[in-house]
């Protein structure tokens, strides 16, 4: 008689399957092919089945930096799927579609709302993509070309082939796009401020919580960060910027504003709390019950056809109607 051991096992482990690699990922190392198709799976774990020989190409073993072609048979031997990812699978992310501003075969740009994450991680369980995917079963490939804080709206794009996804990405990375917000940061910018060219260190605070500081150029863990600064709009004890990035770090926007003595409104995290409690306590009018910073404009060179596009998402009502009541009159 045979006698289940571990009945009360913290893992699943689901059987033999044989993957057929399409054109999108024709090219690829069969490792990032593999960590793409093993989500849950521990990195460690994925190259330990390849150097075993479990995981075979066309039959035949094969190592990670072995590129898989279009039509190539995958075989992957039964992993452990850990209980987290188990359950999350379990209980998928409600499918959600967002505001577009573009779309076609390659990419989408999404105006995505404040208040939500571009993915899930870090004590949330779901973002836009996770919800994108479960609204579109039938996509073949959705991915983040970059990302958007939580609390910021705007102007997001999503990838919908792995070529487009690489293609922007090095935009991104080679500074090629152009991304413009809108920032209302407290008290009157200086208008001959147009540059500011500080590094940023990141660090984790005690509880794990990830933050960034400006710090000085000898600075090892330091990026160098670049701002620019433009006022659209004086407004009582506040200022309307429009602030383009050359750098794409972490916070750098709100790093940046907050180092200058000018936080942006709402910031929970670089901002100046007694402010924020003002603009979001009961009777303030309208009130301000989110963070000022709106990804506003975005340029970018078209995967595939190389035309130059520039996309625009205009403030949101919540944050057009606090400028607009607090706009000195004409």
């Amino acid at each position: 008689m045979n006698h289940i051991i571990g009945a009360q096992t913290t893992a699943t482990v689901p059987a033999v399957k044989w993957l057929l690699v399409d054109e999108e990922s024709a090219g690829q190392r069969l490792d990032n092919f593999l960590l793409r198709h093993l989500k849950g799976v521990p990195k460690t774990h994925v190259y330990r089945i390849i150097r075993s020989g479990e995981v075979r190409v066309n039959k035949g073993r094969a190592s990670a930096e072995t590129r898989v072609e279009t039509g190539d048979q995958v075989r992957l031997p039964p992993v452990r799927i850990s209980e987290k990812v188990a359950e999350k699978a379990a209980h998928p992310a409600p499918g959600r579609e967002f505001p577009m501003l573009l779309e076609d075969d390659s990419l989408m740009a999404i105006n995505k709302p404040a208040g939500v994450a571009v993915h899930g991680g870090s004590g949330v369980s779901f973002g836009v993509i996770e919800q994108l995917r479960q609204a579109r079963p039938q996509a073949k490939l959705l991915e983040l070309v970059h990302r958007l804080d939580r609390d910021t709206s705007g102007i997001l794009l999503v990838a919908k082939k792995r070529s487009a996804l690489k293609q922007l990405q090095d935009q991104f990375r080679e500074r090629e796009t152009g991304k413009t917000y809108l920032a209302l940061v407290k008290g009157e910018w200086p208008a001959k401020l147009k540059v500011i060219d500080q590094p940023l260190h990141k660090f984790l605070l005690p509880n794990g919580e990830r933050r960034v500081k400006v710090t000085t150029p000898e600075d090892p863990e330091g990026m160098r960060s670049i701002t620019l600064v433009k006022v659209s709009k004086r407004l009582p004890g506040a200022s309307l910027l429009e602030v383009t990035i050359k750098t794409g770090r972490t916070h750098q926007i709100r790093v940046h504003l907050s180092s200058q003595g000018h936080p942006i409104a709402g910031d929970d995290k670089y901002g100046d709390f007694d402010w924020n409690r003002q603009l979001q306590k009961p009777g303030a009018s309208p009130g301000l019950k989110r963070m000022f910073l709106h990804a506003w404009r975005l340029q970018f060179n078209h995967p595939v056809t190389a035309e130059r596009v520039a996309l625009q998402a205009d403030l949101p009502p919540e944050l057009k109607a606090y400028v607009d009541h607090v706009s000195p009159s004409e």
